[in-house]
């Protein structure tokens, strides 16, 4: 049987540690409050796990990608800026807004403009800096954002801006 297929957990080797979405040079690091919270959320995950793998057997490397994500977490953290959003702002998108929009065949979708570290598309939370939060930003209540994708362009109506 190829060794593929079978389990074998000898604690020797290192996990893999999915790497945090980039931020280019020079963008900002903003972040929602709730953004903000999750990432003092996870760090303090990461902390307790530390601890917990400290003494134990084999956990070197383990401790070593832990080390890793708590490094990275802290740059995070320490470049984050948290915006709330200002009521009165609510005509137009800005980062934190929550939109609805209608599609070409009248489907509504909700999203919110969120930080990299909280963008979660299945969940309607959207990166200011994917294709589709650029397009929205700025965009106001009847407007039409053209969102250009491989193969095609979509057409998006701002229905609702909260």
């Amino acid at each position: 049987m190829s060794k593929a297929f079978t389990k074998e957990d000898s604690g020797d080797e290192s996990p893999v540690v999915a790497p945090r979405a980039p931020l280019p040079p020079g963008v900002p690091n903003y972040v929602t409050p709730r953004g903000l919270e999750l990432l003092r959320a996870e760090k303090r995950t990461l902390e307790a796990a530390r601890v917990a793998l400290r003494d134990a057997p084999d956990s070197s490397a383990r401790l070593a990608g832990l080390a890793q994500r708590l490094f990275e977490l802290e740059q995070r953290l320490g470049s984050a800026e948290c915006v709330v959003s200002v009521a009165e702002a609510s005509r137009v998108i800005r980062f934190g807004s929550e939109v609805t929009l209608q599609d070409e065949l009248g489907r509504e979708q909700r999203y919110q403009i969120v930080g990299v570290d909280e963008a979660e598309p299945g969940a309607g939370k959207i990166a200011f800096l994917s294709p589709l939060g650029r397009a929205l930003l700025g965009a106001e209540v009847g407007d039409r954002v053209r969102l250009e994708r491989p193969g095609s362009v979509r057409e998006l109506e701002v229905l609702k801006i909260e």
